[in-house]
């Protein structure tokens, strides 16, 4: 009997131990912040505007983004679950004004990176932070 007691409350306490791990991975991975949710309209974004410049730039021939036919890239990250996201680019934390900045020369924010330059006026960077915001 005291064998099956102890088991039981080795068990419980390795339980106890993993749950506590994973729920402070949970909590490191957003710095112990909720992730704000942003609205579809990100600076006067168009979220279907944005999805028509993602499609008319070739983002998809980069990444995966859902919702975009044959954005299936393997280059830059894949991109659903965006909104939920804490970083873009592992440089800046993910806000409007960020992935805006980012969107309009992702080389002044991360020289040598992969990403190119896509010539986009503030106007489509918020249209495509929009769309992208929508990704949750």
């Amino acid at each position: 009997m005291r064998d099956t007691v102890n088991f039981a409350l080795r068990w419980i306490s390795a339980t106890l131990i993993l749950l506590a791990g994973v729920c402070l991975a949970a909590v490191g991975c957003t710095g112990g912040q909720t992730l704000p949710t942003y609205n579809a309209a990100v600076g006067g974004g168009n979220a279907q505007q944005g999805r028509q410049l993602i499609v008319a730039k070739g983002c998809g021939s980069c990444h995966v983004i859902p919702g975009i036919q044959n954005a299936k890239g393997m280059v830059g990250p894949p991109l659903m679950f965006f909104s939920r996201r804490t970083m873009i680019a592992g440089e800046l934390p993910n806000s409007p004004e960020n992935l805006v900045r980012w969107l309009k020369d992702p080389p002044s924010v991360e020289p040598g990176t992969a990403m190119p330059d896509l010539g986009l006026t503030d106007s489509q960077a918020n249209d495509v932070a929009a769309y992208l915001y929508t990704l949750r």
